[in-house]
């Protein structure tokens, strides 16, 4: 055997065919019933509820954040327009 066709024989130690962020997987709380579902899961096993993440540029803004940038929208568009 030559030494070059050795290395093909030889199993790899460092080979995982199980990824380690595949292994474990994440739950969350369901916003309806509180059940532990995965991270990932459309709707919830236990009460149905379909689960969506909440991806809104307002979500999570005070009342006050929202005025302001409206008030800056409407002060750029009559900046325009003065032009």
């Amino acid at each position: 055997m030559a030494d070059d066709d050795r290395w093909q024989d030889e199993p790899d130690d460092d080979y995982n065919p199980v990824d380690d962020d595949d292994a474990e997987s994440l739950t969350v709380s369901c916003p309806s019933c509180g059940a532990e579902i995965y991270e990932d899961a459309v709707a919830c096993p236990n009460c149905g509820t379909y689960v969506t993440a909440d991806t809104s540029v307002w979500s999570g803004r005070s009342g006050w954040w929202i005025l302001l940038g409206l008030l800056g929208i409407a002060a750029v568009i009559l900046a325009l327009t003065a032009m």
